[in-house]
């Protein structure tokens, strides 16, 4: 595997714990909701997973990600149509979807 793919992938490994950071071990939806500077944060770290993406997939198109092309729509939608972010949709991502990419991102810098 490249250097840069490497970079990239631990770059998302960061924050999808950064996210978790944020979040706390709670997970309180309502807590979410009311805190803008939290679902900021959130937000950020998501377009930075799918810039980090679209750049793995620049360099390595096959890599072992199930759903790379959907992170990088992800991030399209959230920088370009930040006026229809829907905070369901990004907490589903969140509770759902991160925990399975951190652990595919894990086994691929480890079994490199």
């Amino acid at each position: 595997m490249k250097h840069d793919v490497k970079k990239y992938l631990f770059d998302i490994k960061i924050s999808i714990e950064s996210i978790s950071e944020y979040i706390g071990e709670e997970k309180d939806f309502k807590s979410y909701l009311k805190n803008k500077l939290l679902r900021r944060a959130v937000e950020r770290e998501i377009e930075i997973i799918g810039e980090a993406m679209k750049q793995v997939l620049s360099i390595e198109p096959q890599i072992g990600i199930e759903s790379a092309r959907k992170i990088v729509d992800t991030r399209n939608w959230v920088i370009h149509s930040y006026d229809t972010v829907d905070d369901v949709i990004i907490w589903g991502i969140v509770s759902k979807h991160l925990p399975k990419l951190e652990i595919e991102i894990k086994d691929i810098l480890e079994n490199e």
